[in-house]
């Protein structure tokens, strides 16, 4: 297999974003001092070109919803001069009622942009959460925006934990027409805890039904804090069993996985986790379902 392409990645600059450039606060992935700078396209392409990785898609890290349009434009004028990332996935305050106008906006600026992400993830630990509450994609003009990315074109990028996982079916299930990409795999936080492991697999079980859904295999550092072999390939078998290879897909996460790994070492481990799939499987994680749901093209 020649190419991987990146699905889940970032760049910023530090003065972008409040929560890198303004006080520490507990995340999900823990301390978090060595990324409080700047990540450009040219260190990220230096990384991805260690990783053997050829193509990319540019998730959101949360810059002040007053400036995601402003995002937009640096990602697209990134693109025009180097030639990367090759799509990206934006963020709309997709509680307001003038989300639409947003990401009518966003579009306008630039053909690369093709969904939108909006963090839902709600824990009991404090610092696993980002949502105000577990329920809020219950919210009737949240659900009337999801509706919206139809006419856009665009996918939404869901992440949530096991146990917003029903509530979630119910969300993709009302929205047929809309692709729902789950990120991180859906964000296991022990796969030691057979209970917590339970609780993940229904709730994939009951996403997996759904064929609109396809699966980031991304962000398995996020709660270990390391790269874990027996974990990846875990959560890799989990999803590939459940969704198929058609509707997995492989990303890095950077550069937060950069905290505890490199891009080469993790990108390594995933091959070593798929080694025993076909070479068909192997293709569609790392590369052709990516471009086929981020509209990149053929290889």
């Amino acid at each position: 297999m020649s190419e991987i392409v990146d699905a889940h990645h970032h760049v910023w600059r530090q003065a972008d974003m409040p929560w890198l450039s303004g006080p520490m606060v507990p995340r999900i992935f823990g301390p978090y001092e060595p990324i409080r700078r700047d990540y450009l396209i040219e260190e990220y392409q230096r990384d991805a070109a260690a990783a053997g990785i050829g193509a990319s898609v540019y998730v959101q890290p949360n810059w002040p919803m007053d400036r995601v349009v402003d995002e937009v434009r640096w990602i697209a004028e990134l693109h025009e001069r180097t030639g990367w990332p090759m799509a990206m996935v934006g963020c709309a305050d997709l509680f307001a009622p003038d989300a639409v106008e947003v990401m009518r906006a966003q579009q306008a600026i630039s053909p690369l942009v093709v969904g939108t992400r909006l963090q839902l993830h709600w824990h009991e630990r404090p610092e696993f959460r980002f949502a105000s509450g577990p329920d809020r994609m219950k919210d009737p003009v949240f659900r009337a925006n999801i509706g919206a990315l139809s006419d856009l074109g665009w996918l939404f990028e869901l992440q949530v934990f096991a146990p917003q996982m029903h509530d979630a079916a119910a969300l993709v299930a009302e929205h047929p027409s809309v692709t729902f990409v789950l990120v991180h795999a859906g964000m296991l936080t022990d796969h030691t805890d057979p209970a917590v492991v339970a609780e993940w697999r229904a709730g994939m079980r009951e996403l997996a039904a759904l064929p609109n859904v396809v699966v980031k295999l991304t962000g398995q550092g996020t709660f270990v804090h390391r790269v874990d072999d027996e974990l990846i390939r875990f959560v890799a078998d989990e999803v590939l069993d459940g969704f198929g290879s058609t509707r997995a897909m492989f990303g890095t996460n950077l550069p937060v996985e950069t905290l505890w790994t490199t891009a080469a070492d993790l990108t390594a481990a995933w091959r070593r986790a798929l080694s025993h799939r076909t070479d068909d499987e192997q293709a569609d994680v790392f590369s052709r379902t990516a471009r086929r749901v981020y509209g990149l093209g053929p290889s």
